[in-house]
């Protein structure tokens, strides 16, 4: 089964806390790990690496803490997920070094690629956005994928 990473979990959880802070005012890594429960100092690592991607805006001091560095529509699942996660490979015969050992016998290379075509492409238009709006939406509407076959409930 394809699941994320607890670390992605927690990085789109926290962005999508900061999209409903409407006055885009800087919150603190504490506040967001208490108002989800999430270990803080896990939280704390995952905000750092969210601002060196820039997805997120460091403010030091005593108010300090992250906002949003864009509009939350123009931040999707996707690049949150490879900022915390890194590159998206469903398969080891599919990664940033090339291909595997096997390629020149393998019958289902081609078949997994689409599958992680689609698995990218359906997160790269999920938004932040989105996120907000189906937790205050209900019921959740779902995107379809694999011509029809799956709907992933948003």
């Amino acid at each position: 089964m394809l699941r994320l990473t607890k670390k992605a979990d927690y990085g789109l959880m926290a962005l999508k806390y900061l999209a409903e802070q409407n006055d885009g005012s800087a919150q603190s890594a504490k506040d967001i790990a208490e108002a989800y429960h999430i270990p803080q100092q896990l939280l704390a690592k995952i905000l750092q690496t969210l601002a060196k991607s820039g997805l997120l805006v460091s403010h030091a001091g005593t108010n300090g803490g992250y906002a949003l560095a864009k509009a939350p529509k123009d931040i999707s699942a996707f690049e949150v997920i490879r900022a915390i996660d890194g590159p998206l490979f469903i398969t080891s015969c599919i990664t940033i070094h090339g291909a595997c050992d096997l390629t020149s016998t393998c019958t289902i290379k081609e078949p997994l690629r689409k599958v992680n075509d689609s698995i990218k492409e359906l997160l790269s238009g999920i938004y932040i956005s989105d996120l907000v709006e189906s937790s205050e939406n209900a019921p959740s509407r779902g995107v379809t994928v694999g011509g029809g076959l799956v709907t992933i409930a948003l």
